[in-house]
């Protein structure tokens, strides 16, 4: 048996569970804008560049009270802004959680203030290239030899 494990590399999708897809669709497209969306029987994927979310539909069943995914947005006044135009109730404190028809928790993120990095061309592609990290992410990152040096 070898001793060498694979190593995480990132997250290609998350996959939610919804009751409905056309329903879903229309409730993230409220909030988020998104161009792209593949489907399939029973399923539809938003595409986020090198990325996507995996709509299933299903019956959710129950919210699980914990567990939940975040969602990084290029600003995350203007998510604030449209979560609140959505009538969504907002999770007090700092970060910007809100729960989906379906019982999905999701915490946005903006993508300046946090590790995560697409690459310069994914981005561009993305309409985004203009995108920049601000320095405390980039000192994360630099504490983990993952940005250039100063």
């Amino acid at each position: 048996m070898s001793d060498k494990r694979p190593r995480l590399v990132g997250i290609n999708h998350v996959a939610l569970e919804v009751g409905d897809i056309e329903e879903a669709l229309t409730f993230y497209g409220r909030i988020f804008e998104f161009d792209r969306v593949d489907r399939m029987a029973g399923m539809a994927f938003i595409d986020m560049g090198d990325q996507f979310i995996a709509l299933s539909e299903v019956d959710p069943g129950a919210p699980d009270r914990a567990r939940h995914f975040g969602l990084v947005v290029d600003d995350k006044p203007a998510a604030r802004a449209a979560l609140e135009d959505a009538g969504l109730e907002l999770s007090p404190g700092r970060f910007l959680d809100f729960r989906d028809p379906w019982g999905n928790l999701v915490q946005i993120v903006d993508y300046r203030d946090i590790q995560f990095t697409k690459a310069p061309w994914v981005l561009g592609g993305m309409g985004l290239g203009e995108l920049q990290k601000r320095p405390e992410a980039i000192a994360e990152l630099r504490e983990k030899g993952l940005a250039e040096p100063d």
